[in-house]
């Protein structure tokens, strides 16, 4: 088993985002599973990969070529796929992983959880795609999912295809197909 997460690469978020991550990789070891993540050694994308590797998961970062730099690509990875673009990174992500955690993150991490679940939608996978959120960080983008959902642009099943968690524990087990 395989659990990709999607999650923040800012140098300036508050501690605890770190320490969330950290857990997050913990909790992958911990449940038997290793990580698929985009392969950076900076902010919570190194942290949940040291959280991981630090519990005995083998971790498996995608990382396009112009991040490499950026990122700074994580040398401790168990296998680092050096990708072309986002696009590239993305699939390669969904292709690796079993199940999808989406952490708190910016449009970058937006854009994974949107493609990943629209994926799910239309059947392209069946693989879980979960928010851990226990922090409320991504409370009123589910409010307005929910709206979206209200007013018929965005169905029913649609929001059952993604679990929103608040806390790690229901995150891990709602990764099991």
């Amino acid at each position: 088993m395989r659990i990709a997460v999607y999650c923040s690469a800012s140098r300036n978020i508050e501690q605890k985002f770190i320490d969330l991550a950290f857990d997050v990789g913990v909790a992958i070891a911990q449940s038997g599973a290793d990580l698929v993540w985009g392969g950076g050694q900076i902010s919570m994308m190194g942290s949940v990969a040291k959280g991981a590797r630090n519990n005995g998961a083998e971790t498996f970062g995608v990382i396009p070529e112009k991040l490499v730099s950026i990122e700074f690509e994580d040398p401790e990875s168990t296998k680092m796929h050096v990708v072309s673009d986002m696009r590239t990174r993305k699939a390669k992500m969904e292709e690796l992983a079993d199940a999808f955690i989406m952490l708190p993150g910016g449009i970058g991490t937006l854009e994974e959880f949107f493609e990943i679940w629209v994926g799910r939608k239309l059947n392209y996978h069946d693989k879980p795609v979960v928010v851990c959120d226990p922090y409320g960080t991504f409370a009123q983008l589910q409010t307005s999912l929910d709206y979206l959902s209200e007013l018929e642009f965005i169905g029913s099943p649609s929001n059952q295809l993604v679990a929103w968690c608040n806390d790690i524990p229901s995150a891990i087990q709602a990764c099991t197909p």
